[in-house]
């Protein structure tokens, strides 16, 4: 029989019921570390008195009126966005897979408004992640994620992740747009090069392309900057923000500039929950928070502090991990064990972590993890591979 559930995940035999910083908790009083932070959503940890006390007073305000309205809790957090990044403007959704959804819209729409209808194509690359619509999985195009789905939307090329000569023969007149996350987060926290991100704003310059920066998992702070092109000294013309933008509360948005965005006019998109009083209250509130300097820049010592321990955990179990990648709280310990098995003996260890592709295990902790936290959370690793030493042992 069916659960009542749709059973679409291979769900961990844990139910928490209460959050507290990196902690969560089990209804049995077991602790656990978490690593994960709900995949790089919650990244100012659980029930955050600042994120509480804002939801609960605007709670009491207003939760939600139609966009047909102006909504001022709107207007306040778009304009905070454009003005600490490289955007003119900005819409509201509810997740990153309906950031996607836009992206490709606006950017194939702003073609056809310049006289190109045939500029439709969008170059993508493996691994990649970009939500679970038909239009996100046909851009990822995975086997994974398409097999069994039937016709899938047309006009994504996809290339190898790194081949630049692949890259410049795929840019031709039927190109509209490029769409990449700077680190690729379902695909095994693998960072496109600073350097690779500059040929490629001048590859899109050169040919009137339009780059989409999908930063839903590795934007908001998450890198030790406030968004992760910002390292390279390059922007988009679109960008995907989602996840960490709501701290926890479903929340996304696509920044993009003036001129990417003009084809986008009044009926061409809308959104019934996007954008709400609710949701941009508490975004403004993140996004205040997590783009203070003082904070990006705690963000970077601990995530030197966490990635030297790291290190050293690799060094002392070479049978379990072989080496570490990502930047700011955004890494990635390539694996020699089988990654899920790790995640499974962290559970015994009361830490959470997450898989991902090319057998890495993801390390995505709340932005303001303590310095207790990282030890704890380098004690619980420790714990988890000298467990899984012994169960290979035996």
């Amino acid at each position: 029989m069916i659960p009542s559930v749709l059973p679409t995940y291979n769900r961990a035999p844990l139910s928490f019921v209460k959050g507290e910083g990196a902690w969560l908790f089990e209804a049995d009083g077991r602790r656990f570390l978490d690593l994960g932070a709900g995949i790089a959503v919650n990244a100012l940890g659980h029930a955050n008195p600042d994120l509480v006390k804002t939801l609960t007073e605007q709670a009491e305000r207003l939760w939600h009126v139609s966009n047909i309205y102006k909504i001022p809790e709107q207007e306040k957090l778009a304009n905070l966005l454009i003005d600490k990044t490289f955007a003119d403007t900005v819409f509201f959704t509810n997740s990153g897979t309906e950031t996607a959804e836009l992206a490709i819209k606006m950017a194939r729409k702003y073609h056809y408004d310049k006289g190109h209808p045939d500029r439709t194509d969008i170059v993508a690359f493996e691994g990649a992640f970009h939500g679970r619509s038909t239009g996100a999985i046909a851009a990822a195009g995975s086997e994974k994620m398409v097999k069994g789905f039937g016709p899938l939307m047309p006009g994504f090329v996809h290339l190898k992740w790194g081949d630049h000569d692949a890259l410049k023969a795929a840019i031709t007149e039927k190109t509209c747009a490029v769409i990449i996350e700077p680190i690729q987060g379902e695909g095994g926290i693998r960072p496109v090069p600073d350097q690779c991100l500059k040929g490629l704003r001048e590859l899109c310059d050169a040919t009137g392309t339009l780059l989409i920066f999908d930063e839903v998992q590795c934007g908001m702070g998450r890198t030790g900057r406030l968004f992760a092109h910002e390292w390279a000294n390059v922007t988009p013309d679109i960008m995907m923000v989602a996840k960490g933008i709501g701290g926890g509360f479903p929340l996304g948005a696509v920044l993009a500039t003036e001129d990417a965005a003009s084809g986008m006019v009044a009926g061409t998109h809308g959104s019934t929950y996007g954008g709400n009083p609710l949701a941009c209250a508490v975004g403004a509130r993140v996004t205040e928070i997590i783009s203070d300097p003082a904070f990006l820049a705690e963000v970077n010592r601990t995530a030197g502090r966490l990635r030297q321990g790291l290190e050293s955990l690799i060094a002392r179990h070479p049978e379990v991990f072989e080496s570490i990648r990502g930047q700011g709280l955004m890494l990635g310990l390539k694996c020699k064990a089988l990654n899920t098995d790790i995640v499974k003996a962290g559970y015994d260890a009361g830490v959470l972590t997450v898989a991902a592709a090319d057998n890495v295990l993801r390390l995505l902790p709340p932005l303001n993890l303590t310095e207790a936290d990282v030890a704890e959370a380098l004690t619980r690793l420790e714990a988890a591979a000298a467990l899984l030493e012994t169960q290979k042992a035996s």
